[in-house]
């Protein structure tokens, strides 16, 4: 071959690599992948203790609350203590993103607001707002919108690069290629991170 293929296939799984990370650093179990932040145990916040993740509630089962539902947002938001909500970010897929977009305060104005600038997430009171597929859709009592700071409360430990073996002898003529990446992630801190459960309490 007149090109580097083990460079070009190592570039090429990336991306799965990226998605399943994606999927692990949220929902996964922790058993040859990163444990998610959503397999810990999670409790009302008023209950809240060390090794627990705590939610508030949107106040209706399966969706927000039928009179001012963006209150709830606001105590998503205030939740964390304000060391963490400094730099607090919200994590949600796009369904989610979707029904949250169209709430509005009590002037009729939405409380989304998109990006200030090309390449600037959009904002939800004031905070950054990450897209994660891996999140649930919203659904009767589903964590499908997560806040906090997730650089102090999340800890991803990665070997950098992508390893590839290649192994000419298996399958001749054909010639093997296996890939491997080496990354682990668990709740590093249980005060960063808070969740919104879509129920009445």
């Amino acid at each position: 071959a007149h090109v580097n293929v083990e460079q070009w296939l190592a570039d090429e799984v990336q991306t799965e690599f990226a998605e399943q990370e994606g999927e692990a650093f949220i929902t996964g179990d922790g058993v040859n992948k990163p444990r998610g932040f959503l397999s810990y145990t999670v409790v009302a916040d008023a209950s809240w203790a060390w090794d627990k993740i705590g939610y508030v509630a949107s106040g209706a089962a399966g969706a927000f609350a039928a009179s001012n539902p963006s209150d709830a947002l606001v105590d998503l938001a205030y939740a964390p203590r304000q060391g963490y909500r400094a730099n607090g970010t919200w994590v949600m897929n796009r369904k989610t993103e979707a029904a949250v977009r169209k709430l509005k305060d009590g002037q009729g104005n939405y409380i989304w607001q998109p990006g200030t600038a090309p390449g600037q997430p959009a904002t939800l009171l004031g905070y950054p707002v990450a897209e994660a597929e891996d999140m649930p859709d919203i659904a009767a009592n589903s964590y499908s919108i997560a806040f906090g700071d997730f650089s102090r409360g999340y800890l991803i430990v990665d070997r950098v690069g992508v390893r590839v073996l290649r192994d000419p002898y298996s399958a001749k003529p054909f010639v093997l290629f296996y890939t491997t990446k080496r990354v682990g992630g668990g709740v590093q801190n249980f005060e960063a991170i808070k969740l919104m459960k879509f129920a009445v309490s």
